[in-house]
């Protein structure tokens, strides 16, 4: 970008210094100078010829003087400034070459916004363009700095902000526990590392990630990503009215109307729902089974916009080391989400596997634009690795489309 800017300025800067010398000198009247040398010496030798003719008395004295008063009266004539001197032009040439000076960068810039391309000079938009591969190098820089200097706090922070957008959850939580000082006076970088610590971990936000939320609340009681893991938190616990209280505190800071505020409506209206049932007597049933796996599962509110609330929802657990057949499964629409699900051996599928038979399982939502549980190209869908069965309060985000 900073080269761009000095060679449009040196441009610029050129065009003005060609336009503005001619403007700004005074007019030369060459050609009237020239006319009156040429007159004054025509003069002279007029004057000359008077003074031999009345050397050789062929001039009276009298006619002498009048006609060398006659040729003198002439001569001043000729001579004396004329009263159209183009001083008036000066001013007037000097007038215009300020006004390019300012208007020649103005139009430049003004020409560039509306012609050219603004944006390209945006280093954000330049690195959206980066390659995974050019990614994977920056990073692996960035390492090989870090190596050499491990006290570099807002390294470490970079490294685990890289890692989170490459979806190396692990990698992100050890470089946020680096980080030191840093992130333990930020709200917003212990919500971050409460983030990316759950997402290491299947999920779960008890534990340290709910301890690192509620460090961030007391920082700052209104930080965005400690109010929406509060929330989840409180729903895992199955204290929903805490969850719906958390999540109204967000929602205030929405735009109105905007895709994230319809999704954290309905999921507040959800929590309330489920609250004023619980406050009625209607206590769900939490003690767990052989083989459990249970959680929330949410929809990202930048995928909002491209769900509606009749299509299909899959939720389903799988073997991560076994036959592809769901273990377990459940159909639910859109308009069900926040949607809590929870698995166990009693639900398992034909070919009696079941998900107590395995060490881990994998975890699935998937909504399903063919309205098949097959993947198919444009469907949203969220996964949780490593799910042990037991496994309680997971939270699973779908926020991926498939290729």
């Amino acid at each position: 970008m900073t080269g761009f800017i000095i060679v449009a300025a040196l441009l610029v800067v050129a065009v003005i210094a060609l336009l503005l010398p001619p403007l700004w000198r005074a007019p030369r009247a060459s050609g009237t100078a020239d006319r009156r040398e040429a007159n004054l010496a025509i003069f002279r030798d007029q004057i000359s010829e008077l003074e031999r003719e009345r050397h050789d008395g062929l001039l009276a004295e009298a006619d002498f003087v009048s006609a060398r008063s006659e040729l003198q009266r002439r001569l001043l004539d000729e001579v004396q400034p004329a009263t159209t001197t183009p001083a008036g032009n000066d001013s007037g040439g000097r007038k215009t070459a300020l006004a390019l000076l300012v208007i020649i960068p103005l139009a430049a810039v003004a020409g560039y916004t509306v012609l050219g391309s603004p944006r390209a000079l945006d280093p954000l938009q330049r690195q959206a363009r980066l390659a995974p591969q050019q990614i994977a190098e920056m990073v692996a820089g960035l390492v090989e700095k870090l190596r050499k200097n491990p006290d570099d706090s807002q390294g470490w922070v970079m490294l685990a902000r890289s890692y989170k957008v490459m979806e190396r959850f692990p990698e992100a939580a050890e470089a946020y526990s680096r980080a030191g000082t840093l992130v333990d006076q930020d709200a917003a970088l212990l919500a971050d590392y409460a983030d990316v610590l759950s997402r290491s971990h299947g999920g779960s936000l008890q534990g340290k990630p709910i301890e690192l939320v509620e460090r961030a609340l007391r920082i700052d009681p209104d930080e965005p990503q400690a109010l929406l893991l509060a929330g989840a938190a409180a729903s895992d616990r199955q204290q929903f009215a805490a969850a719906a209280t958390y999540w109204a505190r967000l929602l205030a800071q929405l735009e109105p109307g905007s895709e994230e505020a319809r999704a954290l409506e309905a999921a507040i209206a959800k929590a309330r729902e489920i609250a004023a049932a619980q406050a009625a007597g209607e206590k769900p049933d939490t003690k767990p089974t052989a083989g459990t796996v249970s959680g929330e599962v949410t929809l990202s509110g930048k995928l909002a916009g491209q769900a509606k609330p009749n299509d299909i929802l899959f939720v389903f657990a799988r073997a991560e080391d076994g036959p592809r057949m769901p273990l377990a499964a459940m159909r639910a629409t859109v308009a069900d989400l926040p949607l809590r699900f929870r698995f166990d051996d009693s639900m398992a599928l034909g070919g009696g596997r079941k998900i107590s038979d395995f060490k881990t399982v994998s975890v699935e939502a998937r909504i399903a634009k063919a309205g098949m549980a097959q993947s198919s190209s444009g469907d949203l869908f969220g996964t949780l690795k490593g799910v042990k069965p037991g496994s309680q309060n997971l939270r699973l985000l779908i926020d991926q489309v498939q290729p």
